[in-house]
């Protein structure tokens, strides 16, 4: 049997020797970092501030992601200062305020900010879209003076709101993926729910098109995951809470 080498082991002494010597506080493990999001969801009723947060942790190459707290807004929807929309960039600065305490500083200008607008200001963008433009840019001149990183003040069409609702739902339940035992992301294997939203005056029920089926012209195609995920939205007019509860006293008067 050949021997090894003598400076062979005399390199294999002196690294073993270092190695006992280093302690773990010279090699620091750096956690990984945190990023902020902002959502603000401009409602009918409300405008709620969220804040999200993820770090480099991705399942199937799309980031996994946590609401971390929010705010709500005083005072009406932002559809409501049509007449006066000078006020409603007022109304977000408490919602702002409290946001930059929330993320740290050096992260402000790194961190995106979107507003969405739904339901009434799709409305009023059908009836007045004049007024609505002048909201639209009374919001963005007063999220550009935020420090966080505006990303855009639009209104959402009525499938994008809904395929969002849809991408929450699922999130929500771990239907794109699950940790398992180890705390590994793994795919859930599981299906997609479909999603019924009841709204004032109409219903809306969204839910994935199959592989093989041909998506309806007013679906949205969505890339999550690893997956690829055609949504569609059917809409049920008239069939909101405002018209059975007028169906409801209807029968009680009868």
């Amino acid at each position: 049997r050949e021997l090894l080498p003598p400076w062979l082991v005399i390199v294999a002494g002196l690294t073993g020797i270092v190695l006992l010597c280093v302690s773990t506080k010279d090699v620091p493990i750096t956690p990984p970092r945190t990023k902020y999001g902002i959502v603000l969801d401009a409602g009918p009723s409300h405008t709620i501030l969220f804040i999200y947060q993820w770090t480099t942790t991705e399942a199937n190459k799309t980031r996994v992601i946590r609401e971390c707290s929010s705010c709500r807004v005083q005072g009406p929807g932002v559809s409501s200062y049509s007449d006066s929309p000078q006020k409603v960039g007022k109304s977000l600065e408490r919602c702002l305020n409290w946001a930059q305490e929330e993320i740290p500083a050096e992260q402000h200008s790194q961190t995106p900010l979107y507003l969405g607008a739904t339901a009434s200001m799709r409305q009023l963008n059908l009836t007045h879209p004049t007024l609505s433009g002048g909201l639209l840019a009374a919001l963005t001149v007063a999220l550009k003076s935020s420090p966080f990183d505006f990303q855009g003040a639009q209104i959402l069409s009525s499938p994008d709101e809904e395929a969002f609702n849809w991408v929450a739902v699922n999130y929500v339940l771990e239907n794109f993926f699950k940790y398992d035992w180890r705390g590994q992301l793994v795919p859930s294997r599981k299906g997609m729910a479909g999603v019924l939203s009841v709204g004032g005056t109409s219903a809306q029920l969204t839910s994935k098109v199959e592989e093989g089926n041909q998506a309806p012209k007013e679906g949205v195609r969505l890339q999550l995951y690893g997956q690829t995920h055609n949504v569609y939205t059917h809409h049920c007019p008239c069939h909101g809470t405002d018209q059975l509860r007028s169906r409801l006293l209807s029968m009680l008067i009868q």
